[in-house]
C-alpha cells in the first residue's frame, strides 16, 4: 500500500504556484506529499478504495468547484484523516447569511446588515428601510466567492430586486457601509489569513486588493495582537483550519468583520500576480501544512 503524509486536491491551475511553495516546504520536512487533481482523480479515488493507497492530512482545494472530488473528502473521513478544513464546515461557513448569524451569536462587531431570502422562493421583498442601511449599501449573495454578484455601491430598492435576480435561488445580504479610521501607514482595513493557529495579519485596500504584510511594532502592536485574537475567535466559530478575512477598525474603536470567511483563499502568490498573497505568507502557510503533516506530530 503506498502511503503519503500529505495530500493536496486542486483544481485550480492559478493553485500551481502555491503548490510548488508546499512541495518545497514538504521536502524540507521529509513529508511525503501526493498530488490529486482532475486527470489522476478517478485512478486515485480507486486505489483509496481498495486500500492500495492511504492518506494521513488533506487538504481539499477541490470541492467547491467539483463535486468529482466528494469521494476523496468522504473517504477520508471516514478512515480519520486529518482534514484541514472539513466539508460540512467549509461549506456553512460559505454561506454568508450562516456566518452573519454565527457572528452576530458569538458577539463579533458586524456591519448592519438585512438578509434576504431567494428570489425563486419569494419574488417579492418585505418591507425594507433603507435608510437604516445609509446612503449607499454593498448587496452580496450570500454563496458566492470571489466577488461574485456583489454591487459594492447600491442606493435603491431597483437595484437589490435585480441583484437577487442574478442567483435566484441564493439568499442575498444588504450591508451597511463600514468607513474605517485613518492610520498613519493607511486605512485601517485588514485581512487576516489564518493557518492552523497562527494568523497572518495584512493591510488591505479595498480598491486594489493589494496585501501589505502588518508589523507588531509601535502603534501597530495593539492592533496586531488585537487582530491575531480575533482571527482565533472566527476559526473557533466556523471550525476551519485555513481561511481569511477582513476587518476594519473603525473610529469608535470597534473591530468590525466585514467579510465573514473566505474559503478557499486565495494562494497566488504577490511576486507573479499583484493581488496575490504576500510570497512570505504563502512560504509560512506552506511551512504550518508541512509540519502539521510531517511523521511523529
Amino acid at each position: 500500500m503506498d502511503y503519503y503524509d500529505l495530500c493536496i486536491a486542486w483544481n485550480w491551475e492559478y493553485d500551481a504556484d502555491f503548490v510548488g511553495v508546499l512541495e518545497t516546504a514538504c521536502a524540507e520536512h521529509d513529508v511525503s506529499l501526493l498530488q490529486i487533481t482532475p486527470p489522476s482523480l478517478v485512478a486515485s479515488c480507486a486505489a483509496l478504495r481498495d486500500g492500495q493507497l492511504a492518506l494521513g492530512t488533506l487538504l481539499d482545494r477541490a470541492t467547491d468547484a467539483d463535486a468529482q472530488f466528494l469521494p476523496l473528502v468522504q473517504w477520508a473521513q471516514r478512515r480519520g484523516s486529518v482534514n484541514i478544513n472539513l466539508h460540512h464546515k467549509a461549506r456553512r461557513a460559505r454561506d454568508k447569511s450562516l456566518m452573519h448569524r454565527d457572528s452576530v451569536a458569538a458577539g463579533f462587531s458586524v456591519p448592519h446588515t438585512v438578509t434576504l431570502p431567494p428570489f425563486s422562493q419569494q419574488r417579492g421583498m418585505p418591507p425594507l428601510d433603507l435608510t437604516a442601511l445609509g446612503p449607499l449599501f454593498s448587496i452580496k449573495p450570500a454563496c458566492r466567492g470571489g466577488g461574485q454578484g456583489v454591487v459594492n455601491a447600491a442606493a435603491s430598492l431597483e437595484e437589490v430586486h435585480a441583484a437577487r435576480q442574478q442567483y435566484p435561488d441564493d439568499h442575498y445580504l444588504l450591508q451597511a457601509h463600514v468607513e474605517p479610521m485613518h492610520l498613519e501607514l493607511g486605512k485601517a482595513w485588514f485581512r487576516l489569513i489564518y493557518c492552523l493557529g497562527e494568523v497572518h495579519p495584512c493591510w488591505w485596500d479595498v480598491e486594489t486588493h493589494i496585501y501589505q504584510v502588518l508589523q507588531r511594532s509601535g502603534q501597530m502592536e495593539h492592533i496586531f495582537d488585537t487582530l491575531c485574537a480575533l482571527a482565533a475567535r472566527i476559526s473557533a466559530v466556523c471550525g476551519l483550519g485555513l481561511f481569511s478575512t477582513e476587518v476594519a477598525l473603525t473610529d469608535g474603536g470597534d473591530f468590525v468583520i466585514v467579510d465573514y470567511v473566505n474559503d478557499p483563499l486565495d494562494l497566488r502568490l504577490q511576486s507573479k500576480a499583484a493581488d496575490g498573497v504576500p510570497d512570505t505568507v504563502v512560504r509560512a502557510i506552506a511551512e504550518e501544512i508541512a509540519l502539521l503533516a510531517a511523521p511523529g506530530q
